[in-house]
């Protein structure tokens, strides 16, 4: 397996990227331009060496569908997030592959007319060959959000770090759109994201990254050139390691 070039910080990372980013400036759905944006950046870093798994939410298509859900059950509406992420899955595939990365779309329901069944093994032999491999349908259950599906999936695969691109360029003390005082973090603890109930993911993610020793690194996907930076050390994010504690 060839080294990643000496620049980057991590050789193998899954990037989750939240739905919303993909609706580029609509209220919901899918934007293609915003998808090739994402894709590019993510080809980039591909071709250099870096192994690239991708966990894509699906609340851009869902939360479009949630007052129709209405009071619908929790298992049935979390089935339809599933099937939302693989969508989502399916646009950026086809955005990846128009510009010559070879994809896989391994998803955790089974529908073999769209996507392979996550398979570990299939998958890490995939990322050794080059391939970026999308993970699509969470863990495959309800009740699990996609950030514990992007845990799980980057402890199997052994990845180095889990970055998560979101719409801003870190964590913050409160949320900076809503709140013009609040103030970013360079680095965290794990205990610091749970004690301070700072909803950078999940619990039970947070957790499982934590007792699988993965740093997670939270970044502005919609900054252009934002991942090469981040996976060079530059640019602006939080890192959250199980480091000394923050005050």
């Amino acid at each position: 397996m060839p080294d990643a070039p000496p620049e980057f910080l991590y050789k193998r990372v899954l990037v989750k990227v939240s739905g919303e980013v993909l609706m580029g400036d609509q209220a919901y759905g899918i934007d293609m331009q915003t998808v090739d944006r994402v894709a590019l950046a993510v080809a980039q870093v591909a071709r250099e060496g870096v192994e690239i798994c991708l966990v894509i939410g699906g609340g851009n298509i869902f939360r479009g569908l949630s007052k129709a859900a209405g009071d619908m059950e929790r298992a049935t509406a979390d089935y339809m997030g599933m099937l939302a992420t693989v969508m989502n899955a399916l646009a950026m595939q086809a955005a990846l592959e128009k510009i010559g990365v070879q994809t896989r779309v391994q998803s955790a329901l089974t529908m073999n007319a769209v996507a392979e069944p996550y398979v570990r093994r299939r998958a890490l032999r995939h990322l050794e060959k080059g391939r970026v491999v999308i993970f699509a349908a969470g863990v495959g259950a309800p009740f699990f959000t996609t950030d514990s599906g992007a845990a799980l999936r980057a402890a199997e695969m052994g990845c180095d770090a889990l970055l998560k691109g979101t719409s801003v360029d870190g964590v913050y003390t409160a949320d900076p759109k809503k709140d013009p005082n609040a103030t970013r973090y360079d680095t965290l603890t794990y205990h610091d994201v749970l004690s301070k109930d700072l909803k950078v993911m999940d619990a039970s993610a947070i957790a499982l990254m934590r007792d699988s020793g993965i740093p997670i690194v939270v970044f502005s996907i919609r900054e252009p050139g934002s991942l090469r930076k981040t996976l060079t050390g530059q640019g602006t994010f939080t890192v959250i390691t199980s480091g000394e504690k923050t005050a």
